[in-house]
């Protein structure tokens, strides 16, 4: 049975972001209000959780998930920053836009058993992820709240999906609706940075 967590959208009640944060602790998949819709999250050796991500969106077992981030510092341990890539960082975070970054020397075991090349990072705008992150202590893994046959679930609105929850997701941080996304994502993988997909929000690397 999942569990629905109210939590306030600008100030949220360190009493409730806290037993969200135990639940993914406790390898849960969760659903977490982000600057671009509702997310699944879960933490990086959560296995059974990720696997219910992969079965839940029908996504292949190689997909590459992106990684939630606090600060630019925790980003700069997974992706390699050289001085243009940091600088569009530092314009644009936090915000709904994903970083595709050549994967750092040191990357944690679970990005180098999947012998990762690339890592999409990025910094929310949003209290209530924020709040989140900083309870649980270390970066999130997450793909967006997208299901096969569910072509009327509305990722940014808590009350289309509150009530009716995808199997396998043990918990739903619910602070009502949210901005819709998606995401823009900028490749800086080559020696020019490159948006391969402009989101909700208007985008200019200049």
């Amino acid at each position: 049975m999942s569990e629905r967590i109210h939590v306030h959208p600008l100030n949220p009640q360190p009493r409730q972001i806290e037993r969200a944060a135990a639940l993914l602790r406790a390898g849960n998949l969760g659903l977490c209000p982000t600057d671009a819709g509702y997310a699944l999250v879960w933490r990086m050796d959560a296995r059974q959780a990720e696997e219910n991500a992969v079965r839940l969106r029908a996504l292949d077992t190689k997909h590459p998930f992106t990684v939630l981030c606090t600060t630019l510092t925790a980003a700069s341990r997974l992706g390699r920053l050289d001085d243009q890539t940091f600088r569009a960082l530092r314009r644009l975070c936090p915000g709904p836009y994903t970083f595709i970054l050549p994967a750092a020397a040191e990357l944690p075991r679970r990005f180098k058993q999947a012998k990762r090349r690339a890592v999409g990072v990025r910094i929310p705008d949003h209290p209530v992820t924020m709040a989140l992150l900083e309870a649980v202590g270390e970066p999130l893994l997450t793909t967006t709240l997208s299901l096969p046959g569910h072509d009327d679930l509305s990722s940014h609105e808590a009350e289309t999906f509150a009530d009716r929850l995808p199997w396998g997701v043990g918990f739903l941080l619910d602070c009502g609706d949210c901005e819709p996304g998606p995401t823009s994502v900028i490749d800086c993988t080559e020696a020019e940075p490159e948006i391969v997909r402009v989101g909700y929000r208007p985008l200019a690397l200049d």
